[in-house]
């Protein structure tokens, strides 16, 4: 697992042990920031499922000018933090070690961009693109991306929201929510 492009360009990546945690896969990250690669410069960007923090750590390379990276577990935020120094963009980023739900009901700042990789097999997906739309952290015109396995559904209105078409990769699809 490598960043792709940017100033951090080419630095690998810490993984995890065991099975936690799924990183994006090169190919669906490469997709993923040339859908929205217009939308980084200077943006604000909240990755909720850090994992590796490869998805901010991207981001941050491509152009953002601030990552926040949320992950419930202790160990997947020494990793974000560990990932943060190897590429030297630790001072753009702060790392929250909190369950996603708990962020977002005291969450005070405004996004861009919010990335959403959540562990497949769950509802945190829907739970967060859910609290999300009801609460005001994405900035009008600004984008939600989730990520998902083939065969999960995601409602398509969400009230203030438009849905843009799927991108599908393999197993994986990629969908976008505007503020309106």
């Amino acid at each position: 697992m490598r960043v792709i492009a940017g100033k951090a360009k080419g630095i690998q990546l810490n993984t995890p042990q065991g099975m936690l945690t799924r990183p994006t896969t090169d190919r669906v990250k490469e997709a993923l920031f040339s859908i929205i690669q217009f939308e980084l410069p200077g943006a604000r960007v909240l990755d909720l499922f850090g994992g590796t923090g490869q998805l901010g750590i991207e981001a941050l390379s491509r152009g953002a000018s601030k990552a926040v990276f949320v992950d419930a577990r202790r160990e997947a935020c020494q990793l974000i933090g560990a990932n943060l120094k190897k590429t030297h963009l630790e001072s753009e980023a702060s790392v929250v070690h909190s369950d996603y739900l708990e962020y977002l009901n005291r969450c005070k700042e405004t996004f861009q961009i919010i990335l959403l990789d959540p562990p497949y097999a769950e509802v945190f997906l829907e739970n967060a693109i859910k609290r999300i739309t009801e609460i005001d952290i994405l900035q009008s015109g600004g984008i939600i991306v989730a990520e998902r396995p083939l065969g999960k559904e995601l409602p398509w209105e969400f009230e203030g929201y438009t849905r843009s078409k799927d991108y599908k990769y393999g197993k994986i699809i990629l969908t976008l929510y505007r503020k309106r």
